[in-house]
């Protein structure tokens, strides 16, 4: 069953589950429709609630229109309109307690143990897209504790955004959608709109630098926004957190090969082995860095804490994993974290709101669909 979405959370144990091979034919999971009915008001009235108090900071932009130009024409019923290909993971976050002076976090106190279950992701919206072909891999995370905390994480292999604000970010989407007539964007359109917006040179850089790896496992996952660290004494820090594996890039194996599914196949096979782990480091900002703006690359020489390993012991696909129902909101935060003032981070509760609403809507009236929900 669903486990949450925008507003309202339903707990559920921490089961474990058998490693699998993701399923070639994703087959739809049913909902109640009595949870539906909850979830379709929850969703509609957080999406319009942030609509309304200017999330989007604009009257003229919405998260209907975000989510319009992000879904294919017919959309894929039933799959999450952005990163609709992926696959479920559990494991453990442990805490190395480095990070508790900061914090009062307590996901990051010392000797702290914390299940959590997740989703590796390529982008697009197409569920049945090559996993070698997608240009961003993603990784997200939801944590619940048992006195009631909850932390979700969604984070993406660029270092930085393109631009700063939803408005600018609607333009980028308008310009990269597929011409009518020729099914494809207008390179010319994209061209004067990088040209116009000089802030995008990160972005490109990082684009034209970055070699995507042969697994999940191998990436490098960035939170991208930036985050306050609440402590104690109620100070504030601004930090950015990245993923960062501790296996060493490899190639793909023969049996896998290019596959439309070589990533999912590729952690599969890898979990049979071993767990897969990564070090989720906390990068802190100077008074030189302006942690509203996703745009600007923070100096490696920023002051960086080890926070906890991050271990995956299994996998499962994800119309039958308990990632399925999950909505990975980046504002949902626990007590000693909190969201900065950048606007693109505020604006995609609004957004995830939008995208989860038409989900449930196709499940609840019966539509034809042949994937996973939200």
């Amino acid at each position: 069953m669903l486990t949450s979405t925008e507003g309202l959370y339903l707990p559920v144990q921490y089961i474990k589950v058998t490693t699998v091979m993701p399923s070639p034919h994703p087959r739809p999971r049913k909902m109640s429709r009595g949870y539906l009915i909850i979830f379709l008001l929850i969703a509609a009235f957080v999406g319009g609630f942030l609509y309304a108090a200017g999330m989007f900071g604009s009257t003229t932009t919405s998260a209907q229109q975000f989510i319009d130009l992000q879904e294919p024409d017919p959309p894929h019923l039933g799959f999450r309109r952005a990163h609709a290909k992926g696959i479920c993971i559990q494991g453990e976050l442990i805490s190395t307690g480095l990070l508790a002076p900061f914090t009062d976090a307590e996901f990051f106190q010392a000797d702290v143990t914390q299940p959590f279950i997740g989703r590796f992701s390529i982008a697009g919206a197409n569920p049945l897209a090559p996993d070698l072909d997608a240009p961003v891999r993603s990784m997200a995370l939801s944590f619940s504790s048992s006195s009631g905390q909850r932390w979700r994480t969604a984070m993406n292999t660029p270092t930085v955004m393109p631009v700063a604000t939803p408005e600018d970010l609607y333009q980028q989407f308008k310009v990269l959608a597929p011409n009518p007539d020729t099914g494809k964007p207008d390179p010319d359109k994209i061209r004067a709109f990088f040209d116009a917006h000089p802030e995008t040179a990160a972005f490109n850089d990082w684009k034209q630098s970055y070699r995507p790896t042969n697994s999940f496992a191998t990436e490098q996952y960035n939170s991208i926004n930036a985050f306050y660290l609440i402590d104690s004494q109620g100070q504030r820090r601004a930090v950015r957190w990245t993923m960062v594996p501790q296996a060493k890039t490899s190639s793909m194996p023969s049996s896998i090969g290019d596959a439309p599914d070589a990533l999912q196949l590729e952690l599969a096979q890898r979990l049979q082995q071993a767990p897969v782990q990564f070090d989720l480091m906390f990068a802190f900002a100077t008074d030189q860095d302006d942690e509203t703006n996703p745009t600007i690359p923070w100096p490696s020489t920023r002051h960086t804490i080890n926070a906890a390993t991050l271990i995956i012991h299994k996998v499962s696909a994800q119309e039958d994993g308990a990632c399925n129902g999950i909505n990975f909101n980046p504002l949902v935060l626990p007590q000693g974290l909190a969201p900065t003032a950048d606007r693109i981070l505020n604006a995609r509760g609004a957004a995830y709101a939008e995208s989860y609403r038409r989900r449930a809507q196709e499940t609840f009236f019966g539509s034809s669909i042949i994937g996973v929900k939200e």
